[in-house]
C-alpha cells in the first residue's frame, strides 16, 4: 500500500495483515514528474523510496534505460489516499509517475486504487458504511426510516479519521474491500491526457476543465 501521510500510514500498519501486506507512507504530494527534469525525479526522496520498496531498478545489461522488474517484491500495488480533492490529486501524481517510469506495472495489471468509504451511518448499535451518496441515503432509509435527524452520519474527510479496525474492514481486507484496477486501454490517449493535465501547457488544461466541469463531483 502507498498511503497518503504518516498518520494514515501508522493506522494502516496497525490494521494490516503482516503476513502479506506492507505499508509505505508518503509524505504529502510527490513530485509532479510531468514538469520536473529527469535528474530531479530520481533525487526525490519519496520516489526513491518507492523504487526501493518495490525492488525495482532502472537499467538492464541489454538496455541501461529499461525497467528491471526481476526483483519486484509485490504484484499488487495499491494507492490509498483520502477520499477528498487533495487525495485525488496525490493519487493522480502517483499514477503519473507510475505511467511515465513504471508503465510495465500498469500494463501487467499490478496497480490498483483503494476505495475507502465516504460515510459511516449509525443508529444505536447498528452501523453501515457508504461509498457514495446513493448508499448513504439507502442506509438512512433503512436505519432511520428516511429521517436524517434520527441517525448519525459521519463524513470521512481522510483515512486518519478511521481507526485500525475500521480501515481494515472497509479498505484493506481482501474479503470486503473494493479496489479499482488501473489499465491502459489506449497508450496514445493516456499519454495525451497525462501531458494535458499534468504538464506545463495551461491553455489545453483550462479548456478540458471548462468543457468537463459539469461532470465534477465537488465536495464543498
Amino acid at each position: 500500500f502507498l498511503v497518503e501521510g504518516d498518520s494514515a500510514g501508522g493506522t494502516a500498519k496497525q490494521g494490516r495483515d503482516r503476513n502479506f501486506q506492507a505499508i509505505l507512507p508518503l509524505r504529502g504530494k510527490i513530485l509532479n514528474v510531468e514538469k520536473a527534469m529527469e535528474h530531479r525525479i530520481y533525487d526525490n526522496e519519496e520516489i526513491r523510496n518507492m523504487f526501493i520498496a518495490l525492488g525495482v531498478k532502472v537499467g538492464t545489461p541489454e538496455d541501461p534505460k529499461a525497467l528491471d522488474l526481476s526483483k519486484l517484491r509485490y504484484h499488487k500495488l495499491i494507492i490509498m489516499t483520502d477520499a477528498d480533492v487533495d487525495g485525488s490529486h496525490i493519487a493522480t501524481l502517483i499514477l503519473t509517475f507510475l505511467y511515465r517510469y513504471m508503465k510495465e506495472l500498469v500494463q501487467q495489471g499490478f496497480v490498483y486504487i483503494a476505495q475507502p468509504p465516504l460515510y459511516l451511518v449509525k443508529k444505536g448499535k447498528e452501523q453501515a458504511y457508504a461509498w457514495n451518496e446513493e448508499q448513504r441515503k439507502l442506509w438512512v432509509e433503512k436505519l432511520g426510516n428516511g429521517k436524517e435527524d434520527s441517525v448519525n452520519v459521519q463524513r470521512y474527510k481522510g483515512l486518519g479519521e478511521m481507526n485500525a479496525s475500521q480501515l481494515w474492514d472497509t479498505t484493506m481486507n481482501p474479503g470486503s474491500r473494493s479496489l479499482k484496477q488501473m489499465s491502459i486501454e489506449s497508450a496514445i490517449e493516456a499519454d495525451m491526457v497525462f501531458s494535458m493535465l499534468m504538464g506545463d501547457e495551461v491553455a489545453p488544461r483550462r479548456e478540458f476543465i471548462e468543457s468537463h466541469a459539469k461532470y465534477a463531483n465537488l465536495d464543498i
